[in-house]
């Protein structure tokens, strides 16, 4: 990879721990991936912005990585960089009345646990979705009848020319499973701000319990995925159609329809990128012969 001496001196520089030749398996929730030609963990603003501006200086590949929570890595790796939102790049606090402020690297369920300790109600969906503030921005995440998009007032990213710009709700294009963000790689969100608003903790309380329980039950937590594999589809959903064609356990390798929520493809053991979208590919040309549906993956590809 080219200049990796001057970006291991600029990492050294800001405090940047960094691996090379890192496996991107250790860095996804589903487990699988190649080697990524180096893996920085971005732990400050100043980290961010400074690293990105050389990369995009020296037109190297890169990708911003927070905790890998709907990314299916390629067997043969990544050859560039991933920017690893570290947890220490995670600040909460009360912005104003209603107001919270994170960093893109806070945990949801950190996020979630700050907003029950202060009594406010409106991310109680969130609780158990494995993944960042600002990953969950990036896609809209949503589980359970809400949505960031409910919630989030305005954020600031970082822009191809490496300046920080401020950008509202209404401006975000938000809509199921996409932002501006998805739509732009150039800007990578750096923090953000929710309106929440004030309830009663016992109530928000009870409404995470039942919705982290809800969780355990009905989704294979217990095997390394990509959370969802397939996007909703209009007017159905991905898991009652594959239910319907009956691929509930079919596999390829060591990836399996999961028999618990057949909206999960999961890594049972040693499963390949190969694997699985050999196994996804089968699923969405059963179901479209079957049903008319045609299945849109969820998780991002990396390679």
């Amino acid at each position: 990879m080219l200049y990796t001496d001057e970006l291991c001196s600029l990492c050294r520089e800001l405090g940047c721990e960094y691996k090379l030749n890192e496996p991107l398996s250790r860095h996804t929730t589903f487990k699988i991936g190649g080697n990524a030609g180096m893996v920085a963990e971005i732990n400050s603003e100043i980290q961010l912005v400074e690293i990105v501006k050389f990369l995009r200086k020296n037109n190297v590949k890169f990708f911003v990585l927070g905790k890998g929570s709907n990314i299916l890595a390629d067997d043969n790796g990544f050859d560039g960089v991933i920017l690893k939102i570290s947890d220490k790049f995670s600040e909460i606090k009360i912005q104003d009345e209603n107001l919270i402020y994170c960093t893109a690297g806070t945990s949801l369920s950190r996020l979630c646990m700050f907003a029950l300790e202060h009594s406010y109600s409106g991310l109680e969906f969130a609780y158990g979705i494995p993944g960042t503030a600002g990953g969950a921005l990036y896609m809209n995440a949503g589980a359970y009848g809400g949505e960031i998009r409910d919630v989030i007032v305005s954020a600031r990213y970082v822009d191809k020319n490496g300046d920080i710009v401020s950008v509202n709700a209404e401006d975000m294009n938000l809509s199921y499973r996409h932002s501006a963000f998805s739509e732009n790689a150039d800007n990578i969100i750096v923090d953000m701000v929710f309106r929440l608003e004030k309830g009663e903790k016992a109530e928000i309380k009870a409404k995470m319990d039942e919705l982290l329980q809800k969780r355990k039950d009905k989704q294979p937590l217990e095997y390394p995925s990509a959370g969802s594999t397939f996007k909703r589809p209009q007017g159905s959903y991905a898991s009652l159609l594959i239910e319907q064609c009956g691929l509930k356990g079919m596999s390829v390798g060591g990836a399996q329809v999961s028999e618990k929520h057949s909206g999960f493809v999961i890594n049972t053991g040693g499963a390949t990128s190969e694997d699985v979208l050999r196994l996804t590919d089968k699923v969405r040309e059963i179901v479209n012969e079957k049903t008319g549906y045609m299945l849109e993956l969820e998780p991002i590809i990396l390679k």
